[in-house]
């Protein structure tokens, strides 16, 4: 409870089960928009997977068994998605290295994206298939229904809150005492984290508009160095000896290391603004705020009798 009073009184609830079909439609119109490529397709049916499954830990513990289920299922619908995700992940990584002084001809820069283009479409074409769309539109429908089935309405701020401070925590946790020396797998759950964290923090901004849109923003930031970071690493593998890209290994090593070495310059100063309260303070400031709202919606509501 916030300030030692519970505010159940289930438009909460409604504000979440309103966030959540959002999502659930956005997924529905990535499968069905004629406009999009199969690859744009894919981003946007992965993004809202994504939300979703930030929503379902969010409430997972007034939600129960089910959730978990279907945030399991989520996922596994997201990693058979995944077939192109390395070398869209390193045609991300060569745009990142055009920011920098690239050792490359125009040349080169063409002939390495035209090869990891290739790849991207070849791996896309085996996984999106009509079978995969069929599966992705099931799952929704399922999660429509479950929506109907699930107690939203009962779901209170203390509840939400707490899900937050769980998921804060988490990522708080992962933020390493030695970035530059920090290994990739290290770094990837850190950003799992920090994404989650963020739509969550999405979900509550119709709460706090300026606070939480400031803060997912801040968190988007800390995805996007941590996410150059993951595609430099997933470059780095291609560059391997046999592997597509091993002819530029020389020129591309230093080159990358030196991006990585500036993302992750930048995400230590992220994170350590993003997460410098203590859970439990982040905890008391968010239930502070929801406080001063409920006392101005109901001064509001005394002034209007």
């Amino acid at each position: 409870m916030v300030g030692g009073t519970s505010h159940g009184d289930g438009s909460f609830g409604d504000d979440m089960a309103a966030a959540a079909s959002s999502i659930i439609a956005d997924a529905r119109r990535a499968l069905a928009d004629p406009k999009l490529s199969d690859p744009e397709a894919v981003h946007d049916v992965r993004k809202a997977l994504k939300r979703w499954r930030a929503f379902l830990r969010l409430l997972e513990r007034p939600l129960g068994e089910s959730a978990d289920r279907m945030r399991a299922e989520a996922r596994e619908l997201m990693r058979a998605l995944a077939g192109a995700r390395d070398a869209q992940a390193a045609l991300d990584a060569m745009n990142d290295l055009r920011k920098a002084e690239v050792p490359f001809s125009a040349t080169s820069m063409a002939t390495i994206s035209a090869r990891l283009t290739e790849m991207r479409d070849a791996a896309e074409a085996a996984t999106f298939t009509q079978d995969m769309r069929d599966r992705l539109s099931r799952y929704l429908d399922y999660a429509t229904l479950s929506l109907d089935r699930w107690p939203l309405k009962a779901i209170d701020f203390d509840t939400v809150a707490d899900g937050l401070t769980v998921t804060y925590r988490r990522a708080r946790q992962l933020i390493p005492d030695n970035w530059p020396e920090t290994e990739p797998e290290h770094l990837h759950d850190l950003r799992r984290r920090v994404v989650e964290h963020r739509h969550q923090m999405e979900l509550i901004e119709p709460l706090w508009p300026r606070l939480a849109k400031v803060w997912a923003e801040e968190a988007q930031r800390l995805r996007e160095r941590l996410g150059a970071c993951q595609d430099l690493a997933v470059l780095s593998g291609f560059t391997a000896p046999h592997h597509p890209l091993a002819p530029w290994r020389s020129r591309l090593t230093p080159v990358i290391e030196a991006r990585r070495a500036a993302h992750l310059k930048a995400a230590a100063r992220l994170a350590g603004r993003l997460f410098a309260e203590k859970p439990k303070a982040f905890r008391r400031r968010i239930a502070a705020l929801w406080s001063v709202r409920q006392a101005r919606k109901q001064a509001k509501a005394a002034d209007g009798e």
